[in-house]
C-alpha cells in the first residue's frame, strides 16, 4: 500500500482558509494600530503584532493555547494607552501566523531558546511578560531561564504553575486530542467551560474552533510544574488574576498555593469569570490592575 500523498500547497491553503479569515477578522477589532513583525528564528518564522509607542517599554503578550495572539484585543490598546511597546506573539507550532518551519523545538529548553531569538530579533534587551493560560506558564519558565531579560510578570489564569489540572477539567478536554477533529467539537468544550458565565467572545471562539480543526499546528511543548525550589527562585514582580469559575482548577486553591509559593506576588481572584473569556469579558477588571501592577517601579 502506498503512503498517502501529502497534501498540495492550494489544498493546504484552502483548508486553512476559513481559520485565516477569523484570524484576520479578529485582529481587525484592535481600535489601534497594529504593525505586523515576522521574526526569523532558527525554529521558523514568528509573528508579532506590535502597538504603542516604539519607545515604550517592552510588554511580550503570550496566548493560551490555541487563542492567536488576535485574543488581546481588549487588553493591547489599554497597555498600549498607558505607554507600553505592546508586542503580541504568536506561539511557534500553535495556530496562528507564525511558521514552524524550521527545527524542532526539542522540549522545554527549546521552547526558551526559541523566546530568546524573539526576543533578540526585536532588539528587546529585556521586557515585561503577560500570559494567559499556557501563555502564562510559558512565562514564568521563561522568567526563570532568563531572569536577566525579564522586569515584571502578569499571570492570567495560569495553568500548571502552581497547582495541576482538575481531574474532571482533563476528562472533558480529552475528546481536543482525539483523532478527527471537527470545529464543533472545540466550540463544544468552549461552551461546556465558559458555563454560565459570559460566552466565550464569538470572533475568539472561531478562532480557537477553526484553528483546532484545519490548522496544522506542532505537537505542543509542555514541561512539568515548576518546583516550590525553583518558584522561590523566581526574582520578577508577579501579579496573578484567577478566574473564579475556571473549570481548570479552583481558583480560590490556586490562588492560596500561589501567596505561599511567592508571598511577595499580587493575588486576586477575579468573580464571574472562565478561563477561556478572562481576557475578553474581564477586560475591565484585568485592564486596571494590569497597568496598575505594571507602571510599578522594580524594588
Amino acid at each position: 500500500m502506498s503512503a498517502t500523498a501529502p497534501a498540495s500547497p492550494s489544498a493546504s491553503a484552502a483548508r486553512t482558509a476559513p481559520f485565516f479569515a477569523a484570524y484576520d477578522a479578529l485582529l481587525a477589532r484592535w481600535p489601534l494600530p497594529v504593525e505586523p513583525v515576522d521574526v526569523r528564528t532558527a525554529h521558523g518564522t514568528t509573528r508579532v503584532n506590535a502597538c504603542g509607542r516604539r519607545d515604550g517599554h517592552p510588554l511580550v503578550l503570550l496566548h493560551g493555547g490555541g487563542a492567536t495572539s488576535a485574543i488581546w484585543f481588549a487588553i493591547a490598546p489599554a497597555l498600549a494607552a498607558a505607554g507600553h511597546r505592546v508586542l503580541a506573539v504568536d506561539l511557534i507550532g500553535d495556530p496562528g501566523r507564525s511558521v514552524h518551519d524550521g527545527a524542532a523545538l526539542g522540549g522545554v529548553p527549546g521552547l526558551m531558546a526559541w523566546l530568546d531569538a524573539v526576543l533578540d530579533g526585536l532588539g528587546v534587551q529585556e521586557a515585561d511578560l503577560c500570559g494567559h493560560s499556557y501563555g502564562a506558564w510559558t512565562a514564568v519558565e521563561y522568567a526563570l531561564h532568563a531572569p536577566g531579560r525579564v522586569g515584571r510578570i502578569a499571570l492570567l489564569d495560569p495553568n500548571n504553575v502552581f497547582a495541576g489540572f482538575r481531574p474532571g477539567y482533563l476528562l472533558r478536554a480529552l475528546p481536543l486530542f482525539l483523532p478527527r477533529r471537527t470545529a464543533d467539537r472545540a466550540r463544544s468544550y468552549l461552551a461546556w467551560e465558559s458555563g454560565d458565565t459570559p460566552r466565550l467572545d464569538a470572533d475568539c471562539r472561531e478562532v480557537y474552533a477553526l484553528g483546532y480543526a484545519d490548522f496544522p499546528a506542532s505537537r505542543i511543548v509542555t514541561g512539568p510544574r515548576p518546583t516550590a525550589d525553583r518558584l522561590r527562585t523566581l526574582t520578577a514582580p508577579t501579579l496573578a488574576l484567577f478566574a473564579e469559575r475556571s473549570r481548570a482548577h479552583d481558583a480560590h486553591r490556586v490562588a492560596d498555593a500561589t501567596r505561599r509559593a511567592l508571598p511577595d506576588a499580587t493575588v486576586t481572584v477575579l468573580p464571574g469569570l472562565a478561563h477561556h473569556n478572562l481576557p475578553a469579558a474581564g477586560a475591565e477588571q484585568v485592564n486596571r490592575r494590569l497597568t496598575d501592577f505594571l507602571s510599578q517601579t522594580k524594588g
